[in-house]
């Protein structure tokens, strides 16, 4: 308990929120470096997989291979590629290594997404003639949109998690709130550090679900399909249109 206490007495004082080594400064690099590796990975997987789940061919070997890439140590690609000449050029080498990190449950998501969406109602769509890019777009999309989804929020929580590791690299983010901690053993400051990481992961997936909730393609759909089927029917409606049977007849 004692450290639990030390920890929140490090986490609300002031001075420790503020100035270049400040928790607000470090969270800014820690969410940008987060949001900028996302991106990147969601330009690179996103349309591979789309495509590939579209036309049902290679994407198996490009799951595969994408999965293999997870027995790769994040931090022995960070080491390597701080060495090499692109160390010299600033964050790329973290940035590279967490874009590398997120692109297995990116491509893996949306490529299963793809090709799990109902045969049916995509041979059905091809039948009354839509195009290729119309049946990815309208049909083939909506209906993979939950898996894709999964897989952003699985790469930007492991992303937020290992970006830690810039720190180690000379980077930026709430890392260095930890590895400043070690090095003066300042255990408070370790577990403030940890905790912040942990909240900020639980903040990005809180805001992913609901921005999912909020542009699913289905959902509107979904309402109306839903509403139609819990409107009562009028008992005063004629199965016949308006012809009203005559008494006494």
């Amino acid at each position: 308990m004692g450290t639990i206490t030390d920890a929140w007495t490090w986490l609300t004082t002031g001075a420790n929120w503020a100035g270049e080594n400040g928790v607000w400064h470090r969270l800014g690099e820690h969410v940008w470096f987060t949001v900028a590796c996302l991106a990147i990975a969601c330009l690179i997987a996103l349309p591979v997989a789309l495509y590939l789940g579209h036309i049902g061919k290679g994407g198996a070997l490009a799951v595969n291979i994408s999965n293999a890439g997870r027995a790769v140590p994040t931090f022995a690609v960070l080491v390597l590629l701080t060495l090499s000449p692109l160390g010299k050029h600033g964050n790329w080498p973290t940035v590279i290594a967490l874009v590398l990190f997120a692109l297995p449950p990116l491509l893996t998501n949306a490529y299963v997404g793809m090709r799990e969406a109902d045969r049916d109602v995509v041979e059905a769509a091809r039948g009354m003639g839509m195009s290729g890019f119309q049946l990815l777009r309208r049909v083939e999309l909506p209906l993979a949109f939950p898996l894709i989804m999964t897989g952003v929020r699985s790469a930007s929580v492991q992303v937020v998690a290992t970006a830690t590791l810039a720190a180690l690299a000379g980077g930026g983010g709430l890392g260095r709130i930890i590895t400043a901690g070690f090095n003066t053993q300042d255990t408070p400051q370790v577990v403030g550090g940890a905790v912040l990481v942990a909240a900020l992961a639980l903040v990005v997936e809180g805001v992913l679900v609901v921005a999912e909730r909020l542009i699913d393609p289905m959902r509107g759909r979904s309402r109306k399909a839903r509403a139609s089927r819990s409107t009562p029917p009028d008992p005063q409606a004629s199965p016949r249109g308006n012809v009203v049977p005559l008494k006494g007849v």
